[in-house]
């Protein structure tokens, strides 16, 4: 069974349509933009920050035998691009439900990559205060995105507290030895002491690069 790979790039706002129609060229079947903003804390892009400015992030969900060939071509479009001009990594997307059918292997941990995707799924304007806590364990930058949770009015009743439905989510990238420091940051902040107030979790990445000139 063929295994599929998730491919995430973080452009700045309204530039990505360069990075969907090099992929389109080759191979990929299209992607999903989304928009956010960047914390940044210094010029190298904290591995994910872009500054406190507007982002797009298009993330493309292809077979593992075309994510070298579509990552190059995304990495070669915007070469001549400013320095810095973004970031482009992949993760392992394990099995696929696409038309009811399940194709695609389990996901496999690495135990080499370098680099862990943390994601912080909170209530809306308590992203920055985690990114700070992130920041003071060692982390660079983050992304943040606009989100909403789905929870039922009967859910607020089984859990005892008040859920919010605005949320949103942030994620860093860092290297694989400060993952628990800034994990456990994250973990002590106030306003992820109660129950439903939030969620955190890892990805591992396999592929990561800076893109725009001489990167």
């Amino acid at each position: 069974m063929s295994s599929h790979k998730l491919i995430t790039v973080i452009v700045p706002h309204n530039k990505s349509n360069i990075i969907s129609e090099s992929a389109q060229k080759s191979g990929s079947f299209g992607g999903t933009v989304l928009t956010g903003r960047g914390i940044s804390a210094n010029k190298l892009l904290g591995f994910l920050g872009l500054g406190e400015t507007s982002l797009d992030i298009v993330i493309i969900l292809t077979e593992s035998e075309k994510c070298p060939s579509i990552i190059s071509s995304i990495v070669d479009s915007v070469a001549n691009e400013k320095k810095y001009f973004g970031v482009a990594y992949s993760t392992n997307a394990g099995q696929l439900l696409k038309v009811g059918n399940i194709t695609g292997d389990k996901p496999v941990m690495n135990g080499n990559t370098k680099y862990q995707l943390i994601t912080v799924i909170l209530n809306k304007g308590f992203a920055d205060d985690a990114m700070e806590a992130a920041r003071n364990a060692g982390a660079g930058g983050g992304t943040v995105l606009n989100a909403r949770g789905t929870a039922k009015a009967d859910d607020e009743k089984f859990f005892g507290v008040h859920i919010v439905p605005e949320k949103e989510m942030l994620q860093i990238v860092v290297s694989e030895g400060k993952m628990d420091a800034v994990i456990n940051a994250i973990k002590q902040l106030p306003c992820l002491s109660e129950p439903g107030s939030g969620i955190c979790f890892c990805s591992q990445i396999e592929d990561f690069y800076i893109l725009g000139k001489n990167n």
